[in-house]
C-alpha cells in the first residue's frame, strides 16, 4: 500500500528571467500547498527561471542570478518538501555545459537530483543546443514514499502512440529496472506548450504508462504565454489503471491535492469534447495575447478594424486579454470600403466595449498615386496600388501604436499567411500576430463559440464573402480557393507533410494543389519578416517550422 501524503500540484506562469518575481510567486503557492495540509509540493520543469530561456542560458550572469535565486528559495523554504525543475551546471570534462535538471529539497537541504534524459530537437524545442543528457536513476524515498522523476519528454516515448519512435532508449523502463525497491509513485515535471489535439494525445501517454507499470503518476505542466508558445497547465494525477483522480485548471494558475492515502483529489476541469476544443483555442488565444502584451511591458492595445471576421476576432482576444477599456480599434476605410462593412466595425466596437475611431485613407491614397505618377505612367493599375492602401493604414496604426504607446496587433489568419494573401510592411504590421496559426474556417468556428450567448461578431460580418476590399468589388475567392478546400489543402501539406501527388488523390485538382503550393513556397520571405504570432496548431509558422527562403526545391521535378 502507499504511504499516506498530501501532495500538492502547482502550475505557475513564470516570466522567463524574472528571477526574483518567480521566487515570490513560488514561495505564495508552497504556503497555499503547506496551509491545505501538504507534505510535497511539486512544480514543473526549469521553474525558477521559466521555460524556455533559450540562449540565456548561455550568459553566465544568466546562470548565476538563477543559482541564487534558488539558494534563496531552498534557505526560506520549510515544513514542506519540493520538486521543481532547474538548470544545473555539468560537472563532467565533457558535452554541454548544463543539465535539465528536477531537484527535490526539504527544510534547506536539497536531497535529491535527476537528469532529464530525452531532450526533443523537433518542432519548436531545441533543447540539445544547451543541455547534456541524464543517465542517472530517478528514483528517491521521501517520507515513505519511493518516487520515480522524469522531466517531460521522458515519458513521450510511447511506442503504441508513435511507431517510429525517436528515442533508443525509454527512461521510465530503465528507472524501474535500476530502482532499489518497487517505487510507489511516478512523477513527470513539464513544459509542455498547447495545440489542437494535444490533449487527447497525453492523456492516452499518461494512462497507458499508468497501466503498463501499475503506478499512479503526477504530471505538473507549466500555464501561461511565453512568446508564440502557450501553455496550458491542465496537471493531473491518474490512479495505476489511468484514470484521472485530480486535475488543474486549464489556461490559469492552480494548485490541486491529491491525497495518496486514499489517491483521490480535487478536479478543477471537465472532460474536454468538439465545442470544447474550440473554446480550448479561444482561451490559449487570450492568455498567449494577454502574457505577450504585459510580459513585454505593454498594457494596451491597437488593431485595425475592417469589417471582416479577422479583426473582429482580434479585437474580441483583445478585450478578453486586455480588457476592453484596453484596447483601441480604429477603422481605415479605403475608396473600394464598403458602407457595411464601416458599420460592421463599429457594431463590433460597440458590442466589445472598446474605444472606437475612423481615418479614411482616401485622399492620402490619392496623394500616394500623384506622387508615383510619373514612375507609373503608362503602367496598368494592378495588386501596386492594392498594398497601398494596405501599407497607409499600416503607417497610420503605427503611428497611433508609437504615440500612444500601444501594441499594434496584426489580424492575418494562417490560411491567408501560407499563400500570400497579405502585404509586407502594411496588414502584416504589428508587434504581435494573434490569429496567424488560426486557418479561415477556425476563424468563423471562433467566431460562433463568442456569439454562443450574445452576439459579439456581427452576423452579417460572419455570413458574407470575405473581401480585402482594396479593388472594387473585391472577393477572396476571386484569387483563391474557397477557403473549406484551402484550409484542408494546406493542413496536408504543412501539417501532414503530403506530397502534392498524395494531396491530389485526395480529391483535389492538380494544378490547385501545385498553384498552392508554389504560394507558400514564393511567401517565405513575408513569413520570415512577419510579426511573432501564437501557435495553436501542430504546425505554426515561425520558429518550429524552418525552411530556407531562397531555396530551388520542385517537387517530383528530377525525371
Amino acid at each position: 500500500m502507499i504511504a499516506a501524503m498530501k501532495i500538492a500540484l502547482i502550475q505557475y506562469n513564470p516570466v522567463i528571467g524574472d528571477f526574483a518575481g518567480n521566487i515570490g510567486r513560488i514561495t505564495a503557492w508552497l504556503e497555499k500547498a503547506k496551509a491545505a495540509g501538504c507534505q510535497l509540493a511539486i512544480l514543473p520543469e526549469l521553474a525558477i527561471s521559466g521555460y524556455p530561456p533559450q540562449d540565456l542560458l548561455e550568459r553566465p550572469a544568466f546562470l548565476d542570478d538563477q543559482d541564487r535565486a534558488f539558494a534563496r528559495l531552498l534557505a526560506t523554504t520549510r515544513g514542506i518538501g519540493v520538486i521543481c525543475g532547474l538548470a544545473t551546471r555539468n560537472p563532467g570534462p565533457m558535452g554541454k555545459p548544463l543539465h535539465n535538471s528536477g531537484v527535490l529539497f526539504a527544510d534547506g537541504k536539497v536531497l535529491f537530483t535527476t537528469h532529464k534524459q530525452l531532450l526533443p530537437t523537433y518542432d519548436v524545442f531545441d533543447e540539445a543546443r544547451y543541455f547534456e543528457p541524464g543517465h542517472g536513476n530517478g528514483t528517491f524515498r521521501y517520507q515513505e514514499l519511493h518516487l520515480g522523476i522524469t522531466i517531460c519528454e521522458d515519458i513521450w516515448n510511447d511506442k503504441s502512440i508513435f511507431p517510429h519512435p525517436l528515442y533508443a532508449t525509454d527512461p521510465v523502463d530503465g528507472m524501474l529496472a535500476k530502482a532499489d525497491g518497487p517505487v510507489d509513485l511516478l512523477i513527470n515535471l513539464a513544459a509542455s506548450p498547447f495545440n489542437l489535439g494535444k490533449g487527447a494525445v497525453r492523456q492516452k501517454i499518461f494512462a497507458n504508462l499508468c497501466q503498463r507499470h501499475h503506478l499512479p503518476l503526477i504530471y505538473v505542466n507549466q500555464v501561461g504565454g511565453q512568446d508564440s508558445l502557450i501553455f496550458d497547465g491542465n496537471s493531473v494525477a491518474l490512479d495505476k489503471h489511468g484514470a484521472v483522480v485530480a486535475q488543474a485548471a486549464r489556461f490559469a494558475e492552480d494548485l490541486v491535492v491529491v491525497d495518496t492515502a486514499v489517491w483521490q483529489g480535487e478536479i478543477h476541469n471537465a472532460p474536454a469534447d468538439g465545442e470544447q476544443e474550440t473554446g480550448e483555442v479561444c482561451e490559449a488565444l487570450v492568455l498567449g495575447t494577454r502574457d505577450y502584451v504585459s510580459k513585454c511591458g505593454f498594457r494596451k492595445a491597437v488593431i485595425g478594424l475592417s469589417g471582416g471576421v479577422d479583426s473582429a476576432l482580434t479585437a474580441a482576444v483583445a478585450a478578453r486579454a486586455l480588457g476592453p477599456k484596453n484596447v483601441l480599434g480604429v477603422a481605415l476605410p479605403s475608396p473600394y470600403s464598403s458602407p457595411e462593412s464601416l458599420e460592421d466595425a463599429e457594431q463590433v466596437a460597440k458590442n466589445l466595449g472598446i474605444d472606437f475611431t475612423v481615418l479614411p485613407i482616401s485622399d492620402l491614397f490619392k496623394t500616394f498615386l500623384s506622387s508615383l505618377a510619373p514612375i507609373f505612367a503608362g503602367a496598368k493599375p494592378d495588386v501596386t496600388e492594392q498594398n497601398i492602401q494596405a501599407r497607409i493604414r499600416g503607417n497610420l496604426l503605427m503611428a497611433i501604436a508609437n504615440k500612444q504607446g500601444r501594441l499594434l496587433l496584426s489580424t492575418g489568419n494562417k490560411s491567408e499567411n501560407a499563400v500570400g494573401y497579405c502585404t509586407l510592411y502594411g496588414d502584416m504590421s504589428g508587434g504581435l500576430a494573434v490569429i496567424s496559426d488560426v486557418p479561415k474556417q477556425l476563424v468563423y468556428s471562433l467566431c460562433r463559440h463568442l456569439n454562443r450567448d450574445r452576439e459579439i461578431i456581427p452576423l452579417r460580418t460572419i455570413d458574407k464573402p470575405p473581401s480585402a476590399e482594396l479593388a472594387p468589388d473585391q472577393k477572396d475567392e476571386d484569387d483563391l480557393p474557397p477557403y473549406p478546400v484551402l484550409d484542408a489543402i494546406l493542413a496536408a501539406y504543412l501539417e501532414e507533410h503530403r506530397s502534392i501527388a498524395e494531396i491530389v488523390a485526395m480529391g483535389f485538382g492538380q494544378a490547385m494543389v501545385e498553384d498552392v503550393v508554389r504560394r507558400i513556397r514564393i511567401n517565405e520571405y513575408k513569413r520570415k519578416q512577419a510579426p511573432l504570432g501564437l501557435k495553436v496548431t501542430t504546425k505554426a509558422f515561425g520558429q518550429g517550422r524552418r525552411y530556407p527562403t531562397a531555396e530551388g526545391y520542385r517537387e517530383g521535378v528530377l525525371p
